[in-house]
């Protein structure tokens, strides 16, 4: 390369100005995180050659629209290098140089973590493991999609970390179960991590591993571009997914800091960046790019240009006519017994699938419990053989659906949806809060929702959880009380595209509230209802759920005008006008109860300091529901000593 390579970079062979160019990435990288005084920079050095390549020579996007529905997707698992794609968005257009000089600072377009809000970036990442499941849901939801043989790929880029992470490995396995042949994984793997060497806690062969999985496997050099052309155009051509394992240097091409822990997660100083420029034999000026960089990059752009409107001819664009399917809709026949709210859900389910066809999902291996089996066995499962099946056989993995269903959401042209029971809302509890962080629109659904599980014992029987889900920003969690409310919360969750929401639901049967359909669809909507209207009332009475029966039957015994509020959704209630919230809450009505079967924590917003919250502040057993409620205390009679003392203080 000539000694002064800015000047002579036209003269250069295409080899010395993509190494020269990567450099220029490289320097971009150090000075954005030094300019922050916080940052990675030494997993984007490890990654660098890798991106280029596939932005550069492989990516297809319009390079004038970084939302083009038909474009491939790129996934940055290991989240905290994304100065490096920060860097790389700005050679694409997409980012200006000054959105690079302000990464880390507040509203600027280049945050710590990757967020969608950035033009160019797929997903919210930085929760290690994550990106991989989002990726695989990306893929699915393509296959999913597709009419035509062209593929529109998914590029995870991983890091040690990412497959330290279970997450990553339960959704690498269905990956690989489904032979998602539109994904390519890329695993940074350069052995590094912030304690040290990945040998002191790793000594897995993931070659094998995935291979065993069933996925295509290379083994390259992670900085020889020939080789990472080589194994895109063999991953591309693949009947499998693809995990190009590159064996990389973390820190590649610094001064004194290559294959160093210490590179991993603070600035380079400023002497470090002086030599390693140096080194690289680019220029000392911070943050230096210039057209000739910027041009030799998007050397492909004007092919893709191009490309663009044949592959929109190829691809039938999905166009739900959603104000004509919520007309369609028709209550199921509940009929006139008692029924478990969740098989409520299965009836309503069954409903929405048939008048919204990009509904898809599944169940983490309990159909029968979430009552989605005719779902499943009325659209078929999705598989290699079949793309277009529409229930999604998750098995025993509920952290990685929840992951799958963001990428799915992520993707667009589908609502996905999740099962399993309340208590395991713990595994997925982190894909959540992304779905929740991002403002997705899934729906998660979760069965056998208190203490009266029974048997199951207190393992099973989730007390914390329901206001443990509350404590999301951005979730919305529905507890309906009976068969009809479910299908209006279902319809409001359907309606709502700028949140997550989970549902709530019983095992046990619930009898049909006395209420008109109407007044129940518009209570759902706003979240919170009076049941009885009280003149004057002595107190109020906040419930939700299976537990508005309770008190229905509770307040009959007393005699005193207790003003019942059903809270189907606390979220939806807190954000109507003051009006409403005002005629719901009574203020001159200072006696004030809530009921609830799970803990009391939270209620206290809507009781007061001076309230009463009954409810169940310790773990169950194992019995039958009834007898675990009596053994807990919570029953009527105990429940109704409890108000009447309190409203007699």
């Amino acid at each position: 390369m000539s000694n002064n390579p800015i000047k002579n970079f036209n003269k250069l062979n295409d080899k010395q100005k993509d190494l020269f160019t990567v450099n220029i990435i490289k320097g971009l990288v150090m000075d954005g995180v030094r300019n922050s005084n916080s940052g990675h920079p030494g997993g984007p050095m490890s990654l660098a050659d890798f991106t280029y390549i596939l932005y550069s020579e492989f990516l297809t996007i319009d390079p004038k629209n970084p939302e083009w529905e038909n474009r491939d997707r790129v996934v940055l698992s290991v989240g905290h290098t994304c100065m490096l794609i920060y860097s790389i968005l700005y050679l694409c257009g997409y980012l200006k140089m000054d959105d690079l000089k302000n990464f880390r600072k507040l509203g600027s377009l280049t945050p710590g973590h990757p967020e969608i809000e950035t033009p160019g970036v797929d997903a919210n990442t930085g929760p290690l493991g994550q990106g991989v499941g989002m990726g695989i849901g990306m893929a699915l939801a393509e296959k999913a999609s597709s009419n035509s043989s062209l593929k529109r790929f998914t590029y995870i880029l991983a890091g040690d970390g990412d497959l330290q992470e279970p997450i990553a490995l339960g959704a690498s396995t269905l990956a690989g179960h489904w032979k998602l042949s539109n994904l390519v994984m890329f695993y940074d793997k350069n052995d590094i991590q912030i304690a040290g060497n990945t040998s002191r806690v790793d000594s897995t062969d993931y070659a094998k591993l995935y291979d065993a999985m069933g996925w295509h496997v290379q083994e390259i050099n992670g900085h020889n571009h020939d080789e990472i052309r080589l194994s895109l155009k063999n991953a591309q051509s693949s009947d499998k997914p693809s995990i190009i394992i590159g064996k990389t240097i973390i820190a590649k091409g610094s001064y004194s800091l290559e294959n160093s822990p210490k590179s991993h997660g603070s600035p380079f100083s400023e002497d470090e960046i002086k030599l390693t420029k140096e080194k690289l034999k680019i220029p000392q000026d911070s943050f230096f790019c210039n057209e000739d960089i910027i041009g030799h990059f998007q050397r492909n752009f004007g092919t893709l240009n191009n490309k663009i409107a044949s592959i929109d001819n190829e691809f039938e664009k999905d166009n739900h006519n959603l104000s004509q399917m919520f007309e369609s809709l028709s209550v199921p026949d509940f009929g006139e017994n008692p029924m478990a709210t969740r098989q409520a859900f299965g009836l309503s389910l069954d409903e929405f699938a048939e008048k919204f066809p990009h509904i898809i999902g599944g169940s983490a291996d309990l159909d029968g419990s979430n009552c989605t089996t005719n779902f499943a066995s009325s659209y078929d499962d999705f598989s290699s053989s079949n793309p277009k099946g529409r229930n999604i056989a998750f098995g025993v993995r509920e952290f990685p659906m929840g992951a799958i269903m963001n990428g799915i959401a992520l993707y667009g042209n589908h609502f996905p949806f999740g099962g399993t029971f309340l208590v395991f809302s713990d595994y997925v509890r982190s894909a959540i809060r992304l779905s929740a962080i991002q403002k997705l629109h899934v729906m998660y659904e979760f069965t056998h929702d208190s203490i009266f599980v029974g048997e199951d014992g207190p393992t099973h029987q989730p007390v914390e959880h329901t206001m443990s889900l509350r404590n999301i920003p951005n979730l919305l969690v529905f507890r309906p009380a009976d068969a009809l409310e479910t299908f209006y919360c279902f319809k409001k969750i359907m309606k709502n595209k700028k949140n997550p929401s989970a549902i709530l639901l019983t095992r046990q049967k619930l009898p049909k509230l006395n209420i008109s359909e109407g007044k129940i669809e518009e209570g759902v909507n706003r979240g919170a209802y009076i049941l009885n209207e009280e003149d004057n009332p002595d107190a109020i009475l906040f419930t939700s759920g299976s537990e508005v029966h309770l008190a229905v039957e509770i307040c009959s015994l007393i005699n005193k005008k207790i003003q019942i509020i059903n809270l189907p959704c606390w979220e939806l209630f807190e954000k109507q006008d003051k009006q409403y919230i005002s005629s719901i809450m009574s203020k001159n009505c200072r006696k004030r109860i809530s009921l609830e079967a799970g803990i009391t924590t939270g209620w206290q917003k809507f009781t007061g300091i001076d309230g009463l919250n009954i409810g169940i502040n310790e773990f169950g057993a194992s019995a039958p529901g009834k007898d675990v409620a009596k053994h807990l205390g919570f029953v009527k009679e105990k429940i109704t000593s409890l108000i009447e003392n309190y409203l007699n203080e």
